[in-house]
């Protein structure tokens, strides 16, 4: 519990309209896509400039308050809720897109900026911002930045870290601190904007962010393979990696989860299909049907059977409904565990059957999809919390997926990020040598530990 005169120092940072802290206003923020028992945040502050945001923190470090940065609460690894109550600051408030420049191909933008607002203002530029999390229409680029988000065009065009030029944010103390710039070529000092990709929240208040921004691509073709075996629909895509050929897109879903988006919403989904993939090449008109003919070919081999969207209003459906999948998904259980183990592409065919081979020993109901192209799968368990026979199964399942992908050369995030869900894997990836550290990393910023504590077990 805060003291008062805390709370109402709070109140004279921010005005009583940004800051809350009865108990019926901010059981909402103990709350993420993650699954674990809720703790409510003492108070929750909405800043609406970088000045408050100093005082926020400044206040914090001196009363030793915990403090937790939260953008839309996307985030499925628990890293966006407080575990010892304190405070969360939520970015929503700094939500301005600062600077388009199309000379130089950069916007510059606050961590509470939508991702999808940020992807139509390039498209209304004729440029183009790859990075596409399923969230993209409610996460914010602060939160994509923590957790390096990625997303279905991966493949090609990387994720947020392929992107990110520079960065302002605050340390422990409230100080401003910069790193990386306007430039293509920054080599001034450490770099910073590489050190606060996926750091969840551990090392600093993000504020601001200097983006790349890439030229649209001039044409694209879309197309839905539909399989009757699973594992042949992951063969074709380590075929079509390893003749070189780079889709903009390759995603795949299962059987259950193709059903489960066709009940949730009208689709061109085709009931009986044990897989599909859905892929999509673009770049130059004349190297997209080349890559066409070639994936085409690739895809009869393993006997998919190809269909190509004809327009871009098939197209726009079809990616719509695979955006849909999660919150299909969701319907299902009244508890929906989404992972994302992530694997070398070439192994994708083995993850997919150590994944069906887990839900078979423990009678465990998984529906996955992901990305297939860049070997980011999405097993996604659903269960119901209060059935705690049924939980004891889910974690031996989870437990056994990480060492799958762990096995398979791989990493227990693609792109969720470690937050405290997967905190406990995190050494047997890295090492205890990594992970002290990360330790040591952490608290020579964070002395007090008062940024987003307990997360990463760091």
């Amino acid at each position: 519990m805060l003291k008062k005169n805390t709370i109402r120092e709070f109140r004279e940072i921010l005005g009583s309209n940004n800051c809350w802290n009865r108990p019926e206003d901010v059981i909402c923020y103990s709350y993420d896509a993650a699954y674990e028992e809720p703790v409510s945040p003492d108070i929750v502050v909405k800043p609406g400039n970088y000045n408050q945001v100093s005082k926020i923190i400044g206040l914090c470090a001196e009363e030793n308050i915990p403090l937790v940065i939260r953008g839309a609460g996307t985030n499925l690894s628990g890293g966006t809720v407080p575990l010892s109550g304190g405070c969360v600051l939520l970015t929503t408030g700094l939500n301005r897109i600062l600077e388009f420049n199309k000379e130089d191909l950069y916007a510059v933008v606050q961590a509470g900026v939508i991702t999808a607002e940020l992807a139509l203002e390039a498209e209304k530029n004729g440029l183009f911002y790859p990075p596409d999390p399923a969230s993209m229409k409610v996460s914010t680029i602060g939160g994509n930045v923590a957790e390096n988000a990625g997303g279905l065009r991966g493949l090609k065009y990387g994720v947020t870290k392929d992107y990110l030029m520079g960065v302002r944010f605050y340390d422990a103390e409230g100080n401003l601190i910069i790193g990386g710039g306007k430039t293509v070529k920054h080599a001034t000092g450490f770099n910073l904007p590489g050190l606060m990709i996926s750091s969840e929240g551990l090392l600093g208040v993000m504020v601001e962010f200097i983006l790349r921004v890439i030229p649209k691509p001039e044409y694209s073709k879309s197309l839905m393979v539909v399989y009757n075996d699973i594992i042949r629909a992951c063969e074709t895509v380590s075929e079509i990696i390893a003749s070189r050929i780079f889709p903009a897109t390759i995603e795949i879903l299962d059987n259950f989860t193709i059903k489960a988006v066709r009940e949730a919403i009208k689709t061109e989904f085709p009931a009986g299909a044990d897989a599909l993939l859905l892929i999509e090449i673009d770049g130059h008109p004349e190297v997209v049907n080349k890559d066409f003919d070639r994936i085409l070919k690739i895809c009869n081999s393993f006997n998919g059977t190809v269909r190509v969207a004809n327009n871009k209003d098939e197209r726009d459906k079809v990616w719509e409904a695979r955006r849909m999948a999660l919150s299909s998904l969701s319907r299902l259980r009244p508890t929906v565990i989404l992972e994302d183990a992530t694997v070398p592409r070439s192994k994708v065919p083995a993850m997919m059957k150590a994944i069906q081979e887990i839900s078979k020993k423990h009678d465990i109901t998984i529906g996955t999809f992901g990305h297939a192209g860049d070997g980011n799968l999405h097993p996604t368990i659903l269960t119901d919390k209060r059935d705690r026979d049924e939980m004891k199964r889910v974690k031996m399942s989870i437990d056994e997926i990480f060492h799958a992908a762990l096995k398979l050369d791989g990493t227990l995030t693609g792109e969720h990020g470690i937050g405290f869900l997967k905190a406990g894997y995190l050494e047997g990836e890295l090492g205890a040598g990594t992970v002290n550290f990360m330790k040591k990393l952490k608290h020579g910023i964070d002395s007090k530990n008062i940024l987003n504590p307990h997360k990463m077990n760091l």
